[in-house]
């Protein structure tokens, strides 16, 4: 498969936030790949839509802890962040947001420097919930709620990374398939909203360790069960009806002590949205 390589400037090459200037990566894409490409208005409309999806508008929902979870979820996007020594069964997200954050010259916290190194400040959710009024707890949100245009364009760039890593890894009969689906969605007016969303959502859907029965729920399991799509609302629609049947597949798969159940109508929610174009 021919490739060309090309330096990636991954949508805005100087953000409207303190002037932070975007980091530069290096990404491999195949020639039959969209590449993505967002404008200032898209970044900002989306931004503000994540962060009502994750927060309902609460800056106090930027930090949480589920009661069923080992890690902390920080951000409009709900960052994954371990404890030491915690297993790390899903993607491990919110290290590289903070490297992401020094990559672009956003000052933070001393603590938050060493943090990065050794995991999150906090070993469960009862201290998680005990540190809410603490000064660095206070420092970390604030940082959040002041930088959320800065981790959409995050999100941008890891969907920019993990399309081609997708068509790579998926098995041969359904690349294409995949391929021409996700192009689909790329050229369709607010196609970028729900293939960015998922995908911090949901993940890649390409780590073993994401599965139950074997079957996963990322955005490569959305893309191989949609239907064969066209560019235009139709897209849209398949889009958010395989990301239903997929999330769906996940709560019947998932160990009945996860009662997964009760997450479902916010999902189904969710992914609704993705029906109608934000833009």
């Amino acid at each position: 498969m021919k490739t060309t390589k090309l330096l990636a400037t991954l949508g805005l090459a100087v953000l409207l936030m303190g002037g932070c200037v975007q980091k530069v990566t290096e990404t491999e894409y195949p020639e039959d790949i969209t590449k993505p490409k967002l404008s200032e208005y898209e970044l900002n409309v989306i931004s503000e839509k994540i962060y009502q999806n994750e927060t309902s508008g609460n800056p106090k929902h930027l930090m949480f802890w589920s009661t069923n979870e080992s890690f902390a979820s920080l951000g409009i996007g709900h960052f994954i962040w371990y404890p030491a020594g915690q297993v790390k069964r899903f993607d491990e997200t919110f290290p590289a947001m903070i490297d992401y954050y020094i990559a672009n010259k956003v000052e933070i916290p001393g603590w938050l420097h060493h943090a990065r190194k050794t995991g999150a400040p906090w070993k469960n959710r009862a201290i998680f919930e005990a540190a809410r009024g603490d000064n660095e707890f206070q420092q970390l949100k604030n940082l959040l709620m002041n930088t959320k245009a800065l981790q959409t364009q995050f999100f941008f760039d890891r969907l920019h990374a993990s399309i081609p890593e997708i068509a790579k890894q998926v098995a041969p009969q359904y690349r294409q398939h995949i391929v021409n689906n996700y192009n689909a969605l790329a050229a369709t007016k607010g196609g970028w909203y729900p293939l960015i969303d998922y995908i911090n959502f949901k993940g890649k859907g390409i780590k073993s360790t994401e599965r139950y029965n074997n079957e996963g729920w990322g955005m490569l399991q959305v893309l191989k069960n949609m239907r064969p799509v066209q560019a235009g609302p139709g897209a849209l629609m398949e889009f958010a009806r395989s990301a239903q049947m997929v999330l769906e597949r996940r709560v019947r798969n998932s160990p009945p002590a996860n009662d997964e159940q009760r997450w479902l109508p916010g999902w189904t929610k969710r992914v609704s949205g993705y029906r109608t174009a934000i833009l």
